[in-house]
């Protein structure tokens, strides 16, 4: 059993982000097992999930914007803007967080990606919008205030949604331990970056 304040934070781990759905991560279904047997354990006090929550024709989307495809960058509200397959469409089932998980152990599910005009990697800020500035989530106030000192991060993807959270955790000014082996990328191409980012962040990599 983890210390009182340290908290699990469990990002994105949704049928959408595994193998046959709409963008998947490379072996995305194979930490499946392995966060399932850590939330079964009850090892952690105080566990959050983020859930993907998009609306049908959120910004992100490649189908949004006239000939453009998914993967293709723009910039949006001034700041580049990857565009993603539609995925994690509200009430979809690629949304649902993963069946596989016992679920019961969770504090706190934070749906994300909510405002059509903004995307939102982080657990912890949204994207850029259209006022220049990143929108907190709440998610660090109600951290700070449950007397969590210390975040282990972990999910879906790693090199986007899972580096971001732990970025903007560390900001935010908890310890962060970043859990490699339960997470995976959209690309393993970015995870020499992903490395660099983290260490640069301040962020503990845990192999």
């Amino acid at each position: 059993m983890y210390a009182k304040d340290v908290a699990l934070l469990v990002v994105d781990l949704q049928p959408d982000f595994m193998p046959g759905g709409a963008l998947p991560c490379q072996q995305g279904d194979a930490i499946v097992p392995g966060i399932a047997a850590l939330l079964a354990a009850r090892q952690y006090a105080t566990v959050v999930a983020t859930q993907d929550w998009h609306p049908h024709d959120h910004a992100s989307f490649a189908s949004q914007h006239g000939g453009r495809k998914p993967f293709d960058t723009l910039t949006l509200h001034g700041h580049p803007q990857t565009l993603w397959p539609d995925h994690c469409v509200q009430g979809s089932a690629g949304a649902a967080l993963d069946p596989r998980v016992d679920w019961n152990s969770v504090d706190l599910i934070l749906r994300k990606g909510m405002d059509r005009q903004v995307d939102s990697y982080s657990a912890f800020r949204e994207n850029y919008g259209p006022r220049g500035d990143r929108p907190a989530t709440g998610l660090a106030g109600w951290l700070h205030e449950r007397g969590i000192a210390e975040v282990h991060v972990c999910g879906l993807a790693r090199d986007y949604c899972v580096l971001w959270s732990a970025q903007d955790a560390a900001i935010s000014g908890f310890r962060v331990r970043f859990l490699w082996q339960l997470t995976r990328p959209v690309s393993a191409a970015n995870d020499a970056m992903t490395r660099i980012a983290l260490i640069e962040g301040g962020v503990e990599v845990r192999e």
